[in-house]
């Protein structure tokens, strides 16, 4: 049976605004396809996002595979990606398949927790040292210690901005391809 989506459908999964402020139909009832053709260019994609990638209308096989591209899309962003996160991927692909166990899929999990750990371990390591330097001028050490962390972080403040910047551009086009790929699964 082919899924639909209407008003009062969407409420049953307590949306953050009304679907009735955007859409005012209360009785169209549509497939999903002819739905999201209707409204893509009126509802955000990241709302169309959220609420196609549910159980109510995809298996938890697509749920799944639908996850693991999104990751190796994210990934193909970072120059060495961990290969422990990359692991995770390939086993989560396999378990949807069917070609992996509960068990190592629960292992890829805890490989992946680690080294997301690690990443964030390496990175206040890395951080702490300098923003506790720039905030003690006890001495002309620290002073100038801090007068370093504060041209670091102006430098990171301005890398900051250009990939906010990179981000607004790149947001809508990201988006774009995660509908596309969601699409997939209801052909």
């Amino acid at each position: 049976m082919e899924k639909t989506i209407s008003n009062a459908i969407i409420r049953k999964f307590n949306p953050c605004y009304d679907p009735s402020e955007v859409i005012t139909d209360e009785t169209e009832e549509l497939t999903v396809k002819e739905w999201v053709e209707k409204y893509r260019s009126i509802v955000p994609y990241k709302d169309i996002i959220w609420l196609l990638s549910r159980r109510e209308f995809m298996s938890e096989k697509d749920l799944r595979l639908f996850a693991v591209w999104c990751t190796r899309e994210a990934l193909k962003l970072i120059e060495n990606p961990d290969e422990r996160i990359v692991e995770a991927c390939n086993v989560a692909e396999r378990y949807a398949n069917g070609e992996a166990t509960k068990e190592e899929l629960l292992a890829a999990h805890h490989a992946a927790n680690d080294a997301a750990d690690a990443a964030r371990a390496a990175f206040y390591a890395a951080s702490t040292p300098a923003f506790y330097a720039a905030s003690t001028a006890a001495s002309e050490a620290a002073y100038a210690a801090s007068e370093a962390a504060c041209a670091a972080t102006e430098t990171a403040s301005e890398s900051a901005r250009a990939a906010d910047y990179a981000y607004e551009v790149t947001y809508d086009d990201t988006r774009v391809s995660q509908l596309e790929q969601l699409l997939t699964y209801f052909e």
